[in-house]
């Protein structure tokens, strides 16, 4: 009786919920005639698969992570930079306003001075022999190639001589470290009358603090252990990137706004920035629910274990993401130099300009409010239960 009943409901229409499945954009885009934009092919023509989700990675970073209120921070991995990422997307998105903090990998930051000190990258074939390269003193990153002593010990030399400078010489977290190397990748560009072609001379311009996670993993790392053997005095302290990270998600919250994570690739700097939340709620013990948006580039797969491809539900689990806000939160599985590109043409036509937040002014302020709220709830460290403690 109820299987004829059922097969009844389905031959009428009138399943239950049926409609719900069937509620979303019908699939019947026009021709591609070649007239159109980019902007106009991925609303009309991104409908499906990894297209329909860069679609909506387009879409919620343009009409709802781009409101005032909301607090962007970006995660940087993979090598970006040295396939001209920098120049072509992330200043643009800095200039306009659309990232308020950034972390990326050392290795990144340090492929990005190239392009301010003028030192040359060029596009090859990956195809080749590797060990006519090494005895030619030329460097390859896949099918990105750069000699040797022009661009990488120049880069060092250059970039040596300013971590040598007296205002380095000293204790600091990397968005310090980061902020004066801008300073002087900023002075570079004018000297070769460049513009707009390094993060850091941006981030420095826009007060954009930019983070890495692990100092020591990249050339600006190792050039920073050299002076050292010399006699620097400069310190890269990670505890400060902690409390600056937390502190910046921490005061986006508490002001009303929302904060937005925009992660291009995994690694080391999603996890640094997805850590803000645990952070606050795990270690710190204060109220919060997680970030507010969720957009990934990765090609990593989700069932490997590696945070690369931890899918936003998972992050649930962690306290990283809110899990009312599920819905804002989308995963692309495509190469970052493909997506990333797309997203920033349409984000630019589709969004204004956005007053910049310049956070770097603000970290101490924002770390002291931290610290206050953590004192009233908590008191003082010495005050903390002690049980299991020998």
């Amino acid at each position: 009786m109820k299987n004829r009943q059922r097969r009844a409901r389905y031959k009428s229409g009138t399943c239950p919920g049926k409609n719900k499945y069937l509620s979303g954009e019908r699939i019947r885009p026009l021709a591609i005639n070649g007239r159109e934009t980019i902007f106009s092919l991925v609303d009309q023509t991104f409908l499906a698969y990894n297209g329909g989700r860069l679609r909506e990675c387009c879409r919620l970073y343009a009409e709802k992570m781009l409101k005032e209120e909301v607090t962007i921070g970006m995660s940087l991995a993979g090598a970006l930079t040295p396939a001209g990422m920098g120049c072509s997307c992330i200043v643009p998105l800095i200039k306009a306003g659309f990232v308020d903090w950034i972390v990326s990998t050392g290795a990144n930051l340090y492929h990005d001075l190239h392009f301010a000190f003028d030192c040359a990258l060029h596009t090859g074939n990956a195809g080749v022999d590797d060990t006519d390269l090494k005895k030619k003193g030329i460097v390859r990153i896949y099918d990105v190639f750069f000699d040797m002593q022009s661009c990488l010990f120049r880069t060092d030399d250059i970039l040596k001589s300013i971590l040598s400078q007296t205002d380095f010489q000293r204790e600091m977290g990397t968005a310090e470290l980061h902020y004066l190397i801008g300073k002087y990748a900023a002075a570079y560009e004018e000297s070769n009358n460049l513009r707009n072609v390094s993060i850091l001379a941006a981030a420095y311009r826009a007060g954009v603090p930019v983070f890495t996670p692990s100092p020591g993993d990249s050339t600006i790392g190792m050039n920073i252990a050299a002076l050292n053997l010399e006699g620097s005095e400069l310190n890269i302290n990670p505890s400060i990137d902690v409390n600056e990270t937390a502190a910046i998600v921490l005061a986006a919250k508490r002001s009303r706004g929302k904060s937005a994570v925009v992660l291009i690739g995994g690694g080391s700097p999603k996890n640094f920035m997805l850590q803000t939340e645990p952070q606050i709620q795990e270690i710190l013990k204060l109220k919060e629910l997680g970030h507010d948006y969720f957009l990934q580039i990765t090609d990593a797969r989700p069932d490997t274990g590696g945070l690369s491809g931890a899918t936003p539900s998972e992050a649930v689990s962690w306290g990283k993401v809110d899990p009312a806000q599920l819905p804002d939160t989308v995963v692309c599985y495509t190469d970052s130099t493909i997506a990333l590109p797309i997203i920033t043409h349409y984000t630019l036509v589709k969004s204004k300009k956005r007053k910049l937040k310049r956070l770097y002014r603000q970290r101490k302020k924002l770390v002291e409010n931290m610290k206050k709220e953590y004192r009233r709830k908590h008191g003082s460290h010495k005050e903390a239960v002690t049980e299991g403690i020998p």
